[in-house]
């Protein structure tokens, strides 16, 4: 199924010991790219959950927010330097002599002064939230690639119903091109029976020359090879078997080519006007295939 590249999924998982909940948003950009918003503590947890979007997504800018709660009771210490809480006492008692004050009298005191004691916090072994993180990031992004599919469908019915104003506009300038012939030998025998009034017109020279402008005028190879593009532009978003945008915007490009050469090559006032209608039928489209993963 057709994927836009937009989309938001959200996942939570929670056990005795943690609480995860994910929420990941994506925009348009030609790779993946994947800015994590988290706690510092799960950042050896980041080449896990790397891969677990890969699994889903190929093409992107996502968002990956997690709010991580550790419901753990992890016992804490106390250090005490007494080295320091003497050496601050004993400068405080010369300052109290020095200075005629009183001299420092509680414990409390001492232990208010930098350094005395430090809170010892025990190591963040996160092995045990990798897993619950994973599950919370697989729900996420289940959801988000729903929502890019929905959005997918929308972008392949608005890409057929362009595709078949394209076709038929394209049909309509293949039309064309008899007529452009026949008008140029008209207005050829017009011009020679002017100049040569009287005297006799040289059929052949007529011939020839309309033969050549036919061959200068002749668009029929670009007719083809748009015919093909867009059946490949149909078969592809129809049956798509991977990421296509890359595919899609390729196939963009050289229809934007052969309308470019015909648009060069028709002479004509009424085919001008087609290819311009379709020129900016294929920008339309060019514009929503940004969207496709």
């Amino acid at each position: 199924m057709l994927r836009s590249m937009t989309g938001f999924g959200a996942g939570e998982a929670v056990s005795e010991e943690y609480r995860v909940q994910i929420e990941v948003k994506a925009v348009n950009q030609r790779f993946l790219e994947t800015d994590f918003r988290m706690p510092r503590v799960l950042d050896s947890l980041a080449e896990a959950m790397k891969g677990k979007i890969r699994e889903y997504a190929s093409r992107g800018k996502l968002t990956v927010s997690v709010q991580f709660e550790d419901k753990r009771e992890r016992p804490r210490e106390i250090r005490v330097d007494k080295n320091l809480a003497i050496a601050y006492h004993k400068a405080l008692e010369e300052i109290s002599d020095s200075l005629r004050l009183a001299r420092p009298s509680t414990v409390l005191e001492i232990a208010s002064y930098p350094g005395v004691l430090t809170t010892i916090e025990p190591p963040d072994d996160m092995a045990g939230a990798g897993p619950l993180l994973l599950a919370a990031l697989d729900e996420a992004m289940g959801r988000f690639v729903a929502m890019r599919e929905t959005e997918g469908a929308n972008l392949a019915a608005d890409f057929l119903r362009r595709l078949k104003k394209l076709e038929d506009m394209v049909e309509e300038v293949a039309g064309l091109g008899p007529e452009i012939v026949q008008r140029y030998r008209d207005r050829l025998e017009k011009t020679l029976s002017e100049l040569l009034a009287a005297s006799e017109i040289d059929e052949n020279r007529i011939i020839q020359e309309t033969a050549i402008y036919a061959d200068r005028v002749n668009y029929t190879e670009e007719i083809v090879r748009l015919r093909s593009h867009f059946q490949q532009f149909r078969s592809i978003i129809e049956a798509p078997a991977e990421p296509v945008g890359r595919k899609l915007d390729f196939l963009i490009q050289e229809m934007n080519r052969e309308i470019n050469t015909i648009a060069s090559k028709a002479n004509s006032t009424r085919a001008t006007r087609i290819t311009v209608e379709v020129k900016s039928e294929i920008e339309k489209l060019r514009e929503q295939v940004q969207n496709v993963e």
